[in-house]
């Protein structure tokens, strides 16, 4: 359902899902994220995609930019074909003359090919500043994630970035029992904190992030924290990693294990090395969600299958699943053999509030 929305938000556009009105926290960080992250001004058009789940915030992010001055329109995603594994039709016409989209959706795992599908098209629309927040829920709205220091995050990214200049490889080890090595020749670090027409973020954003080459990575993997949309794992879960593929997958919680191991034989590409990301947020909470917890800090988290988009990815997946570790130490390898650790039990090396 396609509504042009202009200024005045009309009880009746959101009919049968009962009271939306946000809050002004929900409204103040809905805005702060979008001038800081996609760089709102009046002048812009926005779009707001959403589901009858997400509907709240999706109300937040369009009561903030009619109140800055832009205008607005939502899209509310068909209930009756969720989960949705390509666009509806009526999504062809989209974003329109939108210059900033919003996608404020729920994160079901098994919507990932849409979600793919609807990313790439945006993406290639030519001077579109895309926040992508799939799983967004109020909370993220009222208790910080996007209402926070936004400058704190950029020297943060700045050091990491200098510490993963000329990677060459990288090893991580947690106190959980990870110890795994990848291979990061000519693939370059990044960071989530600017959107640009080409590469959309997440809102709430915060980490840096690299595709560690493909069948580059080898050890073991124990993840501690949440993964997907199923929360945080009841128990440790043991990936076992040789030349890019998980190989092997343990764990004493049973349903945890047989879930991941579903996930991993999605397709041919489900079990690829695909991401390195380390949380750079100070607000992010270490919640059962996956879209936030991966922003926090002293934590990192790897992904596996898709990495389309990334710089230099080059796999190709329906799924794109992070899992994320605890307190972890990355000591990166240069391309001239010089060893550097860039992050300590989870701390930011060489990272001064006060720079």
């Amino acid at each position: 359902m396609i509504c042009p929305v202009i200024g005045t938000f009309a009880a009746e556009l959101y009919e049968g899902v009962g009271p939306v009105d946000p809050s002004i926290s929900m409204t103040d960080a809905a805005l702060a994220g979008m001038r800081h992250v996609l760089d709102l001004t009046p002048d812009d058009t926005v779009l707001v995609v959403s589901d009858t789940v997400t509907i709240r915030c999706a109300q937040a992010f369009l009561v903030a930019a009619a109140q800055h001055g832009c205008e607005v329109t939502h899209y509310r995603l068909p209930e009756a074909d969720r989960p949705l594994q390509k666009m509806p039709a009526d999504m062809k016409h989209l974003p329109g003359p939108a210059t900033v989209v919003v996608n404020a959706i729920t994160g079901d795992e098994r919507e990932i090919p849409f979600r793919l599908a609807w990313l790439f098209k945006l993406e290639a629309t030519p001077g579109l500043r895309l926040g992508h927040s799939p799983g967004i829920t109020e909370e993220m709205l009222e208790a910080g994630p996007l209402n926070v220091d936004y400058a704190a995050m950029q020297r943060r990214a700045a050091v990491l970035h200098a510490g993963f200049r000329d990677a060459a490889a990288a090893h991580i080890t947690t106190p959980g029992g990870t110890d795994l090595r990848l291979d990061l020749r000519g693939r370059r670090l990044v960071d989530d904190l600017k959107a640009v027409p080409g590469t959309g973020t997440n809102l709430p954003c915060g980490e840096v992030y690299c595709c560690p080459v493909e069948d580059g990575a080898s050890g073991t993997l124990v993840v501690d924290g949440c993964y997907g949309t199923r929360g945080v794992v009841p128990d440790p879960v043991h990936f076992t990693v040789r030349d890019g593929q998980v190989v092997a997958v343990e764990s004493d919680s049973l349903p945890t294990r047989d879930h991941i191991r579903e996930l991993m034989d999605a397709d041919d590409g489900a079990r690829t090395i695909a991401e390195l990301g380390i949380g750079l947020n100070e607000g992010a909470r270490l919640s059962d969600n996956i879209l936030e917890a991966e922003k926090a800090l002293s934590t990192a988290h790897l992904a596996f299958g898709s990495n389309q988009g990334m710089p230099g990815g080059r796999n190709t997946s329906a799924t794109h699943i992070d899992y994320l570790i605890h307190r972890p130490t990355i000591a990166v390898e240069a391309e001239d053999g010089t060893l550097r650790t860039v992050l300590r039990d989870g701390m930011v090396e060489g990272y001064s509030p006060e720079a």
